[in-house]
């Protein structure tokens, strides 16, 4: 019973029709493909790292406990006093500027789930591997560096400016790594090499 449902596929996808539609849309489909499948892969990746995480030596992961740090450093070189702890029942880290408890770093802003986004879009549409390689590195280290400059730059913003709070965390600061994001595809899109080309 089960074999007849794999036979009527393996018939349709043979029909000409079909394989036309493929064959005219295979750039979009294999689009779809690498980008869902890599970064589903690069997810699940980092799903099982945070699961290994958990309990682990440094709260909430390693990672997210580094970017807290790094930040706390750049902050510091604005003439701030700064520093992080880890929350007493959260797995986040409280961060301090000048001896005023103003936000918790949890693990979404270590920019890991942002640079994996970034890094399926570029292997979507991956071209000489070398090429491919160095920008993905290049690109994730500058996400990286900018998230670390976006938390420094918003912990000071709402220590001054406590009031806009909402609006620099929820709209300004996300819109800037996303915009960065954003920024990185085009300029990955706009110097690949056009299809007939790379086929010739």
């Amino acid at each position: 019973m089960l074999l007849l449902p794999i036979r009527n596929a393996v018939f349709l996808l043979k029909t000409p029709l079909l394989q036309t539609l493929f064959k005219k849309y295979r750039p979009v489909l294999q689009f779809l493909l690498l980008f869902f499948g890599s970064y589903l892969l690069l997810s699940a990746l980092y799903g099982g790292y945070l699961y290994l995480s958990k309990n682990g030596a440094y709260t909430p992961d390693f990672i997210t406990n580094l970017v807290a740090r790094q930040s706390t450093s750049v902050i510091e070189t604005f003439d701030y006093d700064a520093n992080v702890t880890p929350h007493e029942t959260k797995p986040t880290m409280k961060l301090y500027v000048n001896g005023v408890y103003l936000a918790h770093i949890i693990e979404g802003c270590n920019s890991v789930s942002i640079i994996i986004l970034f890094l399926a879009f570029v292997i979507a549409f991956a071209e000489r591997w070398k090429k491919t390689l160095l920008f993905l590195l290049a690109g994730a280290v500058f996400l990286y560096g900018i998230n670390i400059l976006r938390i420094t730059i918003l912990a000071i913003m709402l220590y001054e400016y406590p009031q806009y709070a909402s609006w620099l965390h929820g709209i300004v600061f996300p819109g800037l790594i996303y915009g960065m994001v954003f920024l990185l595809w085009i300029l990955w899109v706009r110097q690949l090499e056009p299809i007939q080309k790379r086929h010739d």
